[in-house]
């Protein structure tokens, strides 16, 4: 079996970040949200990948690389527009053959995996296997609808008027039946391949569709609420660790890992929370749920429940929680100080935190970077 996993989209929802970063690549736990799925991908003993990339192809794969890490091969395909999950697996024809595989959205997380759902795949081979999660609005998903039996009787795309709650949630399991029916089906009304048109395709052409529920932790990170919501998830399966240095004047409380390189002194870290690497943090209170990412230099600050990108400098930040910091973004005070802030900054920002009776913090992001 081998992967398809879809990293082209826009992340119009994720900006400011995604001005300057795709959004794959935004770390959670100080680890890209793709880096994630692709070792979910591995779990599955997959070790063909095929990833789709756009306009940020050049930064996924210097990041990604050639998949060698990760104990795979990987293929780029370029799609120069985002024209449907289903025109994904037509420009992929030519890595997938006639192989069966998984397609996976690589801006979602199943921190509890599928393998169950891959091994129900490999045994019985339907058409397709589509992995469905309650949703409290369906209408914002494909939909599938299912008979007594757990049989697929439909999927339909963004319902008006959903008849069933179970989202297909990114994870999909394909023999090479669905080829025929990506081929079968046309545009959408919003002018692309759906994948549940042709899984629908499927269906009407007598083909075996399966359905499985997934009931453990599953987010789209598509919004900086999702992603900290994901951070908190994964920092609480850390395992604490230290190969960076802590002096005697700081305490580390709880599940907390100081990455190489970095220093903690004079401080307070509360985990679940880790510092990366070459990371500088001094006289600050840090956590919990908090991933401070590499190069990073924190003084006389209050972080918690926060995701600090690269090269970040923040100082006299009173009491930041529930933030983005964006990648070599600067963040100090101003003539006053305030408490309390939560700010969501794209790269190379500065923000001075506080200012004069009646005026706002100001936050003032660099040029988006070309792409």
């Amino acid at each position: 079996m081998k992967a398809l996993v879809l990293s082209g989209g826009s992340g119009t929802r994720l900006r400011p970040f995604s001005h300057s970063m795709p959004k794959q690549l935004v770390p959670v736990a100080n680890r890209p949200v793709l880096e994630h799925v692709l070792m979910s991908v591995r779990g599955l003993g997959v070790t063909e990948i095929g990833v789709v990339v756009g306009d940020w192809a050049p930064e996924i794969m210097r990041v990604i690389g050639d998949g060698s890490r990760f104990g795979a091969r990987i293929t780029y395909i370029r799609q120069d527009r985002p024209l449907g999950l289903a025109h994904c697996v037509a420009l992929a024809r030519p890595f997938l053959g006639d192989d069966d595989f998984v397609m996976y959205l690589g801006d979602n997380v199943l921190t509890d995996g599928v393998a169950g759902i891959a091994a129900e795949f490999r045994r019985h081979r339907p058409a397709a296997h589509v992995v469905v999660h309650k949703v409290s609005d369906p209408r914002q998903f494909g939909v599938a609808e299912l008979d007594g039996d757990g049989a697929v009787l439909r999927v339909v795309e963004k319902p008006r008027r959903p008849r069933s709650d179970l989202a297909l949630i990114g994870v999909y399991f394909f023999t090479a039946a669905v080829h025929a029916a990506v081929a079968a089906i046309r545009p959408s009304g919003r002018g692309e391949l759906e994948i549940t048109d042709a899984i629908q395709w499927l269906l009407s052409s007598g083909a075996a569709v399966a359905a499985s529920e997934y009931g453990g932790y599953w987010k789209d990170t598509g919004r900086p609420e999702d992603l900290l919501d994901c951070n908190r998830r994964l920092l609480g399966e850390l395992r604490p660790g230290v190969a960076g240095e802590v002096d005697a004047a700081s305490r580390l409380v709880g599940r907390v890992v100081v990455e190489r390189g970095a220093r903690v002194v004079r401080s307070r870290v509360e985990g679940p929370a880790i510092v990366g690497a070459g990371t500088v943090i001094e006289d600050s209170d840090i956590g919990p749920y908090t991933a401070i990412g590499p190069g990073c230099t924190v003084r006389s600050a209050r972080i918690a429940d926060s995701i600090v990108l690269a090269d970040a400098r923040i100082s006299g930040a009173p009491g930041l929680r529930g933030s983005l910091i964006g990648r070599s973004s600067v963040i100090g005070p101003a003539a006053s100080g305030r408490s309390g802030h939560r700010i969501v900054v794209g790269d190379h920002a500065v923000l001075a935190l506080g200012g004069p009776a009646g005026q706002e913090s100001a936050a003032v992001p660099a040029a988006p970077e070309p792409g």
